[in-house]
């Protein structure tokens, strides 16, 4: 098996944008929306990704395999918390969430990330380095581990 060429960089063109929109909305419904109510679902969505003030705060990188878009994460507060990080199903557990984190941290104007992590991702955020916060909370149907990383 040959290695992956992966590529990153900003997302900033609405194409780009309404493609990172597609990537999370397919990897939120099959790994996420499972362990949520309905509820949370709807709000996900409405409160985030259908939300046109809260898109245009987020400062978006996108892992490239080739011309394919295989992952997105998403800060806001100026890099200080990542408020959307996913990665296509086929493409898990093969370094493409650790590329995108490292350009996160690269970004990043202070020593501390935070993120609210679901309950699918709180492994892969602790295998990052993030320690949790509190227990898991449920806010309008949406279930999160408030987490946080400190750079060395």
């Amino acid at each position: 098996m040959s290695a992956i060429s992966i590529e990153t960089k900003e997302i900033t063109n609405q194409k780009e944008i309404d493609e990172a929109v597609n990537l999370v909305t397919e990897v939120f419904m099959q790994y996420e929306a499972p362990d949520y109510s309905q509820e949370g679902v709807d709000n996900f969505f409405k409160t985030a990704l259908y939300d046109a003030d809260f898109m245009k705060s987020l400062t978006i990188y996108g892992a490239y395999e080739g011309q394919t878009l295989v992952g997105v994460v998403a800060t806001r507060s100026e890099g200080r918390h990542i408020a959307l990080f996913f990665v296509d199903g086929a493409h898990h557990r093969r370094g493409i969430g650790r590329m995108l984190f490292e350009e996160v941290k690269k970004n990043a104007p202070t020593k501390e990330i935070t993120v609210n992590s679901s309950p699918f991702a709180k492994d892969f955020y602790h295998r990052l380095g993030f320690i949790d916060m509190s227990e898991e909370q449920t806010v309008t149907g949406i279930r999160f581990i408030p987490m946080q990383y400190i750079m060395a």
